[in-house]
């Protein structure tokens, strides 16, 4: 799958699962991510439980939420959550491609 056909794809996941306005009008990864971020930012400070109920729904490893969240973390707790929400949307196309379901044919399609 080509980069933008992939952030596309992601964009539309988030925009759908995070409520993002506008997330499918982000030309690049790094635009996602940062608008990602901002939104990630504001569910931390007003909606922690929702943020943390989509993240486990989402099935992001806890571990490495909880190290996100830690104050020596590598980048701010922001910006490694919404890392980490792009990652796993990239592993759920990626699988989504690999057992894509054949087309529904009928019995006498065989």
């Amino acid at each position: 799958m080509k980069k933008k056909e992939w952030v596309e794809e992601a964009a539309a996941l988030v925009k759908k699962d995070f409520e993002l306005e506008g997330a499918t009008d982000f030309l690049t990864e790094e635009e996602l991510l940062f608008a990602l971020a901002d939104h990630v930012a504001y569910m931390m400070e007003r909606e922690l439980e929702t943020l943390l109920s989509n993240l486990y729904r989402m099935d992001v490893q806890e571990r490495k939420v909880a190290a996100a969240l830690l104050p020596d973390a590598p980048e701010p707790a922001n910006l490694g959550l919404a890392r980490l929400i792009l990652d796993r949307q990239k592993q759920r196309i990626e699988t989504k491609q690999t057992y894509q379901q054949a087309k529904n044919l009928d019995w006498f399609d065989f």
